[in-house]
């Protein structure tokens, strides 16, 4: 567990220039939400307050994903096998989607829209940010945000057999996504804007290629 929980951290680290491009503008929303005091940046409170509740959400669906996971394997006899084969070949398609080689992840992300657009107008509710309240309302809400970095690594959750592994798998990975949205927080735009750009993606979904590839060796060996 203890290998699959630091991959999940590491993901969450290669997938930064992703977590800016989906993420960034609401944490552009809670810097702007910040008129009072005149700080360019929001008060540490709200990044915290935001970002703990955006790792609860991760953390949940982790274990929700976990314990399905583990009634299926249970209930219908579904090899865990299978599921670590169904994850790997996700984080292949990750790799892929990161790099901006093949953008199938899409059609996976289209499919949470339909979720998504029930849960997104509670957010209003919370805004303008100004309090830590709102700041964690609004990260609970913005953690379900359809993202295929997101559903990649809770089919990782789902093939852990386990609700407690599950959900710290995905709080690890969201652990992994705080640097870069850290760093977008408090004004750091020249990491962001290198995060951002296409050669470091290149690395990024190479990297994730690998170790996708090499999961899925595993996995088919476990199988069969």
């Amino acid at each position: 567990m203890e290998m699959d929980v630091i991959s999940a951290f590491i993901v969450g680290l290669a997938g930064a220039g992703h977590c800016i491009a989906m993420c960034g503008g609401i944490t552009s929303m809670l810097t702007r939400s910040v008129t009072s005091t005149g700080s360019i940046t929001p008060p540490i409170r709200l990044i915290v307050a935001y970002n703990m509740g955006r790792l609860g959400s991760y953390t949940i669906a982790g274990i929700i994903a976990g314990l399905t996971g583990s009634l299926a394997a249970q209930s219908i006899g579904l090899p865990i096998a299978l599921l670590q084969v169904i994850a790997a070949i996700f984080l292949i398609l990750l790799g892929l989607y990161v790099g901006q080689w093949f953008f199938l992840l899409h059609r996976v992300e289209a499919l949470g829209k339909h979720i998504w657009q029930r849960i997104q107008p509670f957010s209003k509710r919370f805004l303008p940010v100004t309090t830590s309240y709102q700041a964690l309302g609004l990260g609970v809400i913005w953690g379900w945000l359809p993202c295929g970095l997101v559903y990649s690594t809770l089919t990782w959750s789902m093939a852990s057999g386990s609700w407690l592994k599950g959900g710290l798998i995905m709080l690890a990975f969201g652990l992994g996504t705080l640097p870069a949205l850290l760093t977008l927080s408090v004004g750091f735009t020249w990491i962001t804007d290198t995060l951002r750009q296409n050669w470091l993606k290149k690395i990024s979904g190479m990297f994730l290629l690998i170790y996708g590839f090499y999961l899925l060796h595993i996995a088919l060996k476990n199988l069969f």
